[in-house]
């Protein structure tokens, strides 16, 4: 782990605990902004800037959702594999509720509901990817193979282009 400055947070701690290696990176958040912003300030490709969304299925259960920042999720094909009417993105005060994270900051380490996780399966063929880590303007770098072996992500194929 890197010696830099970086904020301490739910995520941290809990990557910390499991001791997960990761590099921390600051940037200008950008109200909106989005993946984009992300990847151009830290200089990567956006396809390896990982966003966690917090969406709901047709019985208001949470679940996030772990896609590459240049694609979608098909909430219609998500919802077909996991067996269930509809998933729809959670509105952001439930999102806030449920992860413990402000939007824009939400992390899948340390989240304050526990929830089932998806992965986009792609995600986890990259060498390296770089994910929130539980404050807006911070992500942290890691090997995607955590997300399996430390959260038990179950991959998916549930992306679009934008």
């Amino acid at each position: 782990m890197s010696k830099q400055k970086y904020p301490v947070t739910a995520a941290t701690r809990w990557l910390k605990q499991q001791r997960v290696d990761f590099i921390p990176h600051l940037y200008k958040y950008q109200e909106r902004g989005g993946t984009t912003v992300s990847a151009r300030e830290l200089g990567v490709d956006e396809h390896h800037v990982i966003k966690t969304l917090v969406m709901e299925d047709d019985g208001k259960k949470p679940l996030l959702v772990l896609m590459h920042g240049d694609r979608t999720v098909s909430t219609k094909n998500l919802a077909r594999i996991l067996g269930v009417k509809k998933i729809a993105p959670c509105a952001p005060a439930s999102a806030n509720r449920h992860s413990g994270y402000l939007v824009g900051g939400t992390s899948p380490f340390g989240c304050a509901t526990q929830m089932p996780i998806y992965v986009e399966r792609t995600v986890l063929e990259l060498d390296r990817i770089y994910i929130n880590g539980g404050k807006r303007g911070f992500l942290v770098e890691i090997d995607p193979a955590v997300l399996t072996e430390k959260l038990q992500a179950t991959a998916v194929d549930a992306a679009v282009a934008r």
